[in-house]
């Protein structure tokens, strides 16, 4: 090969042509390393000269000089892929199926849960304190005890004394302030939950709190109403929401146990939802709540079992008891 003929130099960072005869030592300025692309930065492995714009990663002059080589780099070698198989199998063990808990009876006993009250119902309410009560509703004033007839029973349920003069005032009443329920077969009042199968036991049962006699019927005031009820679910709690306004934490009452909740709401001051539900899953009683808002009551029950409810309500039935109308 002449000394003269003009060759191209295939170092990276170089390319420039020469001549072999003045190719000296210090001629070529290359990049001994390799290109790194990383994060959006060009840079070559042997400097740290980066750039995110190709162009002036190109234009990066060497940072090692030597003679210029006519030598092509030998190519990269071709990295053979592996077709994938049409179906990838993975193995282990199989997920362990939920196991699900016996079912509790549905007659055992009930819890009363705590009530919260929130801040939208609290400002309610201070439109509504001089009718906070059900009771309140009912006048107090039996009149003069000359117009009440000796031998007249007492008005408030289940209480079995009799008006025998103004000493009677004394004496203390013992009835139900709740409302009676029926409930496949069962027999039992809201307030107390004594359940019996017979109707004469039933009326035999003796009042669960103490008050003043009522000697005057007056017209009952309290108004029973239906509410929209509707429910949702999350992985850990189901949630019942009643919307019924402007609830009165004194008189509203939800117990439940394992596999059932009763609903006994008072709101608008003179309005009765009562509700009583079978659940389809199991709770935990401990972990449940309910809070009363402006607008709705939301039982917020944690679920025993993680678990999807398919529906709220067990088996096939259509909507427990319930007092509305």
């Amino acid at each position: 090969m002449s000394t003269t003929t003009e060759l191209q130099c295939y170092r990276k960072g170089c390319g420039k042509a020469y001549i072999c005869a003045e190719n000296a030592a210090d001629s070529c300025r290359y990049h001994p390393g390799v290109p790194v692309f990383h994060d959006a930065l060009k840079s070559w492995s042997c400097c740290e000269k980066k750039s995110t714009d190709f162009s002036v990663f190109l234009d990066m002059p060497g940072c090692t000089y030597g003679f210029h080589s006519n030598e092509k780099p030998a190519p990269a070698p071709k990295v053979q892929s592996q077709p994938l198989p049409d179906e990838l199998v993975i193995k282990g063990p199989p997920p362990k199926p939920v196991e699900r808990s016996a079912r509790p009876d549905v007659n055992e006993a009930l819890t009363t849960l705590a009530n919260t009250i929130g801040a939208t119902l609290k400002r309610a309410l201070e439109q509504r304190l001089a009718n906070l009560s059900v009771q309140e509703m009912k006048s107090t004033n039996n009149g003069p005890d000359s117009e009440i007839e000796i031998g007249t029973a007492c008005k408030n349920k289940s209480c079995q004394v009799r008006y025998e003069g103004t000493s009677s005032n004394e004496t203390e009443c013992l009835y139900h302030p709740g409302v009676p329920v029926f409930h496949e077969g069962l027999k039992y009042w809201s307030c107390c939950q004594r359940k019996t199968t017979e109707f004469d036991k039933f009326l035999e049962q003796q009042g669960c709190e103490t008050g003043k006699h009522n000697w005057v019927a007056v017209k009952e005031t309290v108004q029973r109403n239906n509410c929209r009820m509707d429910w949702h679910q999350t992985g850990s709690n189901v949630t019942i929401s009643v919307f019924a306004k402007c609830a009165d934490p004194t008189k509203t009452i939800v117990k439940v146990n394992q596999v059932s909740v009763d609903i006994f709401i008072v709101y608008e001051d003179d309005k009765i939802y009562s509700q009583w539900l079978e659940l389809n899953g199991i709770i935990d009683i401990g972990k449940s709540c309910v809070k009363l808002l402006g607008s709705k009551v939301e039982i917020i029950l944690k679920k025993a079992e993680p678990v999807s409810w398919g529906k709220l309500q067990y088996e096939s039935q259509a909507g427990g008891h319930s007092q509305s109308s």
